[in-house]
């Protein structure tokens, strides 16, 4: 078979997404070259790419092979002048922040942990805490190299094969392997960001919040799930701005401009015993939370960019700490006329079913970007739940209520959705299906995602 020379193979390799959800046997490749990625595609089918493994359900497993792209890690070109950045796929986020951070460039867009790979983030079309300003990763990507299942190695762009350009945004790897990509940096002053915290008694206050903070470059509304009565979904909002070297200066100038980031201090061992996530531990932990955030409000304090943009990186393996079940995590998107009584409908069942996660998120969402991608313009909510027998069937009922408002859930999270749900939530999937019957990828680039929602 082309391309084995390059690649390692392993048969009946057991994976799973980052929720250990489901594990699934694959045939596992990893080249080590472009041209062996190409190579691993060809006469395969139920194949599909995969990255750091950070999507949390089963859209990086092939039905049959999964060609991993971590061997696809080296930096190609930058050009200062115009802040432009060309990577491998397997390039990861904390990779290119490691290197040119301390030279005075960031990602503008960025997801919720640092370690994923270039060519996952296209795929997913992942989008950050400043959705509702500068869109969705795929805003920031200029170009890439696409290799087909056929063979054949294609150049995208907004200007050349738009078409396929678009539906790779938010496609799910679906319509080729990614094997490089030039991406656009944002330059910056300083490593550090000025926070507002602000405390939201409610989910309605919170929603008032984000949408009077709507000038805020950054914004996201952590919120506790477990609250009840007149307290549902109060929250702390979490506002922010790239830190000038003269915020700097004003509020802390005893910092270094470009301290080292940290490295993970804590790691959640194999055997952690899930029972310990109970209602009891977690209403306890969503209360000390709260207070002592609360606390922050009305200062503007200096944060580091780790910490805010990816707060659970701190804790190595973390996914483990629902024990050997998994977990699922759970994120749609309401569209903005329906947002404020569905999302408290779907609060009120989960704070009372409470077995919900410590760390859900509310954010902002704007327009879309491909015919795939994730956000609409409202509100997209995330949480997680372990997964017990009684919890996919609480989920068809949240998934009821976000179809009827028009909304959707992110692939790049999904473990369990069904197919009426998910074809309700995406009118784009028929531009994907064209390129993907265009292209071959149809009956070749299968994963367990794709089979399991027929796209």
């Amino acid at each position: 078979m082309p391309g084995r020379a390059t690649a390692t193979f392993n048969p009946d390799e057991s994976l799973s997404g980052w929720g250990n959800y489901p594990k699934v046997s694959t045939e596992l490749l990893a080249p080590r070259t472009p041209v062996g990625a190409r190579d691993a595609l060809l006469g395969r089918s139920g194949v599909v790419a995969r990255g750091a493994g950070r999507a949390y359900g089963d859209a990086a497993i092939g039905t049959h092979t999964t060609i991993s792209t971590r061997g696809l890690n080296r930096m190609r070109s930058f050009d200062a002048a115009i802040a432009e950045l060309t990577v491998e796929a397997g390039v990861t986020i904390a990779d290119i922040l490691a290197a040119f951070e301390p030279r005075g460039f960031f990602l503008k867009v960025v997801p919720g942990t640092k370690f994923v790979t270039v060519g996952g983030a296209i795929a997913a079309d992942v989008h950050g805490k400043n959705h509702h300003r500068d869109g969705g990763f795929g805003n920031i990507v200029e170009s890439f190299r696409l290799a087909l299942p056929g063979g054949e190695i294609v150049s995208c762009s907004r200007s050349e094969n738009a078409a396929l350009f678009m539906a790779t945004l938010g496609g799910m790897g679906l319509t080729g392997m990614i094997l490089e990509a030039t991406l656009r940096l944002l330059p910056i002053e300083t490593a550090w960001l000025r926070q507002d915290t602000r405390v939201a008694g409610n989910l309605e206050a919170a929603i008032d919040l984000l949408e009077r903070s709507a000038s805020a470059t950054y914004s996201v509304a952590w919120i506790d799930c477990l609250a009840r009565g007149a307290a549902l979904g109060r929250s702390l909002v979490y506002l922010a701005e790239h830190a000038t070297r003269r915020d700097k200066e004003l509020l802390a100038p005893e910092l270094a401009p470009f301290p080292s980031p940290r490295m993970p201090r804590l790691s959640v061992p194999k055997l952690f015993p899930g029972w310990l996530l109970n209602r009891t531990s977690m209403r306890a932990f969503n209360e000390l939370y709260f207070r002592r955030c609360a606390a922050q409000q009305g200062e503007q304090r200096l944060v580091h960019w780790d910490p805010y943009f990816f707060p659970l990186d701190a804790i190595a393996d973390w996914n483990r700490i629902y024990g050997r079940r998994g977990f699922v995590q759970y994120q749609c998107v309401i569209p903005q006329a329906h947002a404020r009584r569905v999302l408290a409908d779907i609060l009120d069942r989960v704070s009372r079913r409470g077995d919900a996660s410590f760390l859900a998120v509310l954010k902002q969402l704007g327009d879309g970007g491909g015919p795939m991608s994730f956000p609409l313009r409202g509100y997209t909510l995330t949480m997680d739940f372990p997964v017990t027998e009684t919890l996919f069937a609480f989920l068809d009922q949240l998934d009821a209520l976000v179809v009827d408002a028009g909304g959707r859930l992110y692939l790049a999270k999904d473990a369990r959705q069904s197919r009426a749900t998910f074809e309700s939530g995406y009118p784009g999937l028929a531009a994907l299906r064209d390129i993907r019957q265009q292209t071959g990828a149809n009956a070749r680039l299968i994963s367990h995602l794709s089979a399991r929602l027929g796209i």
